[in-house]
């Protein structure tokens, strides 16, 4: 079992920057990815960014790259999501998840959320 601890949501006027941690503890975590998804109200889950044990990083929204830059400190157990230049669209509650190897879905554990709200 894998429990997942996000923080550092919060409400953010537009253009600015937010950072989100993403804690987890209850196994090693070698050989698993971690990754971020969002939730709006009205829209389905997105996958916003994941990245690999050892540093493979993917984005598959286009919206956010060159924005969002996710990465992780394996000897912390913790991984991160550096959001620049916030757009309302960037509201969310944005949910923390991992698996073993990297992919865009199928993932098995996941924390309970931090809301982000970007205000205009």
């Amino acid at each position: 079992q894998v429990q997942l601890v996000e923080s550092g949501g919060g409400l953010v006027q537009v253009g600015g920057s937010l950072r989100l941690s993403c804690a987890a503890s209850g196994r090693a975590l070698n050989d698993y990815a971690l990754g971020w998804f969002r939730h709006a109200p009205g829209k389905e889950r997105e996958f916003v960014a994941g990245i690999s044990w050892i540093g493979v990083r993917t984005y598959d929204l286009d919206s956010v790259k060159g924005r969002f830059t996710i990465s992780r400190d394996n000897t912390k157990n913790t991984v991160y999501l550096q959001m620049h230049s916030l757009q309302p669209t960037d509201t969310a509650v944005y949910y923390c998840a991992a698996r073993l190897g990297l992919a865009s879905s199928g993932y098995s554990y996941w924390g309970q959320g931090t809301q982000v709200t970007v205000s205009s």
